[in-house]
């Protein structure tokens, strides 16, 4: 798509956004952005960020050193804030050198840490007691790290087993309990919609109303909406997101296969977008292209292309 074409764009996104956001209070740019001539600035909406599973075939690979993960994203992409996954680095879990390692890699380039996401550390919704006390100390460890560089918040999962209700409660303890830890470190503890009951967002928005707790909240992904993956029954990802932005504290611009104008074909950006900025959310959101049809490279600079249409900055 032309310059031009991404501008005409932009400029309608930003003011169909601006009367879509009129008459509720919210702050940000964008309530700011008319002026006499009813032109749009050119001021963001929100800051683009990148999830470092966008590059987890070039780091299997050897390509790339998940050590030179915040080099790679400000070098090649021009992009600042990071998402870390902790399975990258589970052979350094306990080095008390990792932190300061990855920090001074982030500091070097003046990128800002965010997030980590942490994936096979035990189930925080355990039916017993002590499963679920060990998945917690589990986490807590990643916790420190994340602490020590500068993250605002971890993502972790919501497995358990039993009925709904009865994962939710089960969750719901599980929570709690790595909470505690969340205080002490001022971090937050994120869901995603990240398979089973996560991705229902009826379900997820119940357990963040359960816990009810300022530190828990959501990471809303665009496309992880599967709930059955024998028959690929999806939740609907527009209803989904709009569930999970009371709480949402980061949000994941999943990104898969694109068309000739460089559009996302399975979620539509501009609409997940205003409801995204409906929900008075202003914070980062990260790229995470998982497609199999592009290079990740290529992936990762198509969806930069997409957020930067609709008022995303890297």
């Amino acid at each position: 798509m032309s310059d031009r074409s991404d501008q005409t764009d932009r400029r309608s996104f930003l003011r169909n956004t601006v009367g879509l956001l009129a008459a509720t209070p919210v702050a940000g740019s964008v309530l700011q952005t008319e002026t006499k001539e009813n032109a749009v600035s050119d001021d963001p909406l929100f800051m683009i960020s990148l999830a470092q599973w966008s590059l987890h075939r070039t780091i299997r690979s050897g390509e790339l050193d998940a050590m030179d993960f915040a080099a790679c994203s400000t070098g090649t992409y021009g992009i600042k804030g990071l998402e870390y996954v902790n399975s990258f680095y589970k052979d350094r879990r306990d080095d008390d050198a990792l932190p300061a390692e990855l920090k001074q890699r982030s500091d070097d380039v003046d990128a800002t840490n965010l997030v980590i996401m942490i994936d096979g550390e035990g189930r925080l919704g355990a039916p017993e007691a002590a499963e679920r006390a060990d998945a917690i100390d589990r986490h807590h460890r990643w916790m420190r790290i994340a602490k020590k560089i500068g993250c605002h918040s971890i993502r972790v999962n919501a497995n358990s087993e039993g009925t709904p209700d009865e994962q939710i409660a089960l969750c719901a303890k599980g929570m709690t309990g790595l909470l505690e830890h969340a205080d002490e470190l001022e971090l937050n503890v994120l869901i995603e919609n990240h398979g089973g009951h996560s991705s229902n967002g009826a379900w997820l928005s119940t357990l963040m109303r359960t816990v009810d707790h300022p530190r828990f909240g959501t990471l809303p992904d665009f496309g992880n909406f599967v709930l059955d993956w024998d028959t690929m029954e999806e939740y609907d990802r527009y209803v989904g997101v709009a569930e999970l932005m009371p709480f949402a504290k980061a949000v994941s611009a999943k990104s898969n296969e694109f068309d000739a104008a460089g559009n996302d074909t399975g979620t539509d950006y501009e609409r997940m977008l205003k409801i995204v900025l409906d929900a008075g959310y202003r914070g980062w959101i990260g790229i995470e292209y998982e497609g199999q049809g592009l290079s990740e490279h290529e992936g990762i600079e198509r969806t930069r292309a997409l957020l930067t249409r609709f008022g995303g900055r890297a």
